[in-house]
């Protein structure tokens, strides 16, 4: 089991490091400079993603009448923006893969540094438990090395060799599809006790609903085409693992039912925002640019 276990946490660093790496070789330094000077833009994604968010998760915890567990879960997932899946979701809908995956690594690189905060804020103003308190250098570094570094690599491949950028693009992208399905299967396979256990107590509906809620909060709440709204919207509506796990072992001492809950909720979010991609992407093709 302690060897499936490192083979799937190999697998998911090859998933989040390729899929930055694939949206970075597909990047132009002017481009990424167009996103970051979009003021409206990026102030919409942090209202988004940094307040709205988090306080839309405790509204349908408190409004599905979660079981204690479900609800800690759903606010450390609420709380925790700039999951890599969102730069997934970006490619899947043929969206704005740069300004998706810009967004993603910049609220994966702030919200190492204000989930702490919020999920404390959260728990206590819900009285479902206090305490989070997480070493904020180690989140920042995983972020940097996991997901900014691999992003920054092909951008300036991109850049400085784009012939290079160009071979290299098509076989990053393969191998982050192939090992975004393992990571999927994985995550199915290793909780699906928990998600089983879970169908009776709406935690799965929860995370659903969450999702497509979150998807079309980060589409209304951002500026540009259509496409590099619904784009903002994939990233709103995948969360970070990271941090949320990095709590349930350091605030609840890894309880199995809230790991199992915060499980079920980001699957349960990734079955609602997958469709939405795809869906999208069918309308996309062969239809002229917005």
């Amino acid at each position: 089991m302690d060897t499936l276990h490192l083979l799937f946490n190999a697998v998911t660093v090859i998933f989040i490091a390729t899929t930055m790496f694939g949206a970075g070789l597909g990047a132009t330094l002017s481009a990424l400079r167009a996103i970051f000077a979009d003021l409206p833009l990026l102030l919409l994604a942090l209202l988004a993603n940094l307040l709205i968010i988090p306080l839309l998760g405790w509204g349908i915890a408190a409004l599905f009448s979660l079981p204690a567990a479900s609800f800690i879960a759903l606010l450390l997932v609420a709380s925790s923006p700039g999951g890599p899946f969102g730069a997934k979701l970006g490619m899947v809908q043929n969206g704005d893969v740069v300004a998706g995956a810009a967004m993603q690594v910049l609220l994966a690189a702030i919200g190492s540094i204000t989930f702490g905060p919020t999920a404390n804020v959260l728990l206590t103003a819900a009285k479902a438990g206090a305490g989070v308190s997480l070493d904020v250098a180690a989140l920042v570094l995983t972020v940097a090395v996991l997901q900014l570094v691999p992003f920054a690599v092909g951008l300036m491949l991109r850049h400085f060799t784009p012939p290079t950028a160009q071979t290299w693009h098509p076989a990053a992208i393969k191998v982050s599809n192939v090992t975004f399905l393992i990571v999927l299967a994985g995550m199915l396979l290793g909780n699906w006790r928990h998600i089983v256990a879970l169908v009776g107590s709406l935690s799965l509906l929860a995370g659903f609903v969450f999702a497509i809620a979150a998807f079309a909060l980060g589409t209304v709440l951002a500026s540009g085409s259509r496409v590099r709204r619904t784009t903002m919207g994939g990233v709103a509506s995948v969360r970070n693992a990271g941090p949320a796990l990095a709590a349930v072992g350091i605030a609840f001492g890894n309880q199995p039912a809230i790991l199992g809950a915060l499980a079920a909720v980001l699957l349960s979010g990734l079955a609602a925002a997958l469709p939405i991609a795809a869906l999208l992407s069918r309308r996309r093709v062969g239809a002229p640019p917005e």
